[in-house]
């Protein structure tokens, strides 16, 4: 392999790419000497959709259409939605088939030329995200994925959407910006002070979590206010939550040790039971 100069962050990609492609090669039966292959071939571009949360460009959208000619897998002719975009930063090394991040949701680009790219939206997609009901014309967050060694300012931000919340209130400090961000009851749990969370796409830091009454903050200095559309929004409009994965899985180690943890202390308190009875 090339002799090359990483910082911590690049490794911790490198890794994480490592493990997940590991998990996926042994699911194929695929060899580890082939996975390495693959790895380095691919360093200047992503082996799967991972983001940063640092926003490349505000992009506007074009189109946002209910197609009725779509080709399905088996052959038939389907409906579904469509979104033309108008770029250009996050279109240099665009490709068939490669992710981008339309305000925080991971999407295959199907189509695209030297100033526009188009993605099909998913019901699902338009369930879960503020992409339901976005007209032509609407400003939108745009971020290509990182590849293999990319550089990571934010944090590691999967573009799968968690739910939408709603602002609560924006409030001026300074040159600051002070959001104030409503979630669904069930997300609090995984928003802490100082933890991570991506809204719209955008990698943030918590200032304030209330669990009790419902609701989050997050600052916005004044260079990341002209970067994004969170400025442009209005108190009462719907933005897209991502939390931070690993705090998911650690919620998911934890349930798991809690249960063996309850399952062994059952059987000790039954053993001292019989002890105290013998």
């Amino acid at each position: 392999a090339p002799h090359t100069t990483m910082g911590l962050r690049q490794c911790l990609t490198l890794l994480y790419v490592t493990a997940a492609h590991s998990w996926a090669a042994c699911a194929r039966g695929t060899s580890t000497r082939t996975l390495a292959t693959v790895l380095v071939a691919s360093r200047a571009r992503p082996l799967f959709a991972v983001f940063s949360g640092i926003v490349e460009e505000i992009g506007r959208v074009a189109v946002m259409e209910k197609r009725r000619d779509l080709s399905l897998w088996d052959g038939t002719i389907g409906e579904g939605w469509q979104m033309q975009v108008e770029a250009s930063t996050v279109l240099e090394g665009a490709y068939l088939g490669c992710s981008i991040a339309v305000n925080g949701v991971c999407l295959t680009v199907t189509e695209f030329d030297e100033t526009h790219f188009s993605v099909g939206v998913a019901p699902e997609t338009l369930r879960l995200t503020n992409l339901n009901g976005i007209a032509a014309g609407a400003p939108i967050n745009l971020e290509r994925a990182l590849a293999a060694d990319g550089r990571n300012s934010g944090h590691y931000v999967q573009g799968h959407v968690d739910d939408v919340g709603v602002i609560e209130a924006m409030t001026p400090d300074g040159e600051a910006l002070t959001v104030r961000v409503r979630p669904p009851a069930r997300l609090m749990p995984y928003i802490v002070a100082k933890g991570f969370i991506a809204v719209d796409g955008t990698s943030l830091t918590v200032c304030n979590s209330n669990a009790e009454e419902g609701w989050f903050d997050f600052m916005l200095v004044s260079y990341t206010q002209s970067k994004i559309i969170l400025p442009k929004k209005s108190v009462g409009d719907m933005v897209n939550l991502e939390v931070d994965a690993m705090a998911k899985y650690v919620e998911r180690s934890m349930s798991s040790l809690l249960e063996r943890m309850h399952v062994l202390e059952t059987k000790l308190e039954e053993q001292e039971a019989r002890l105290r009875e013998a």
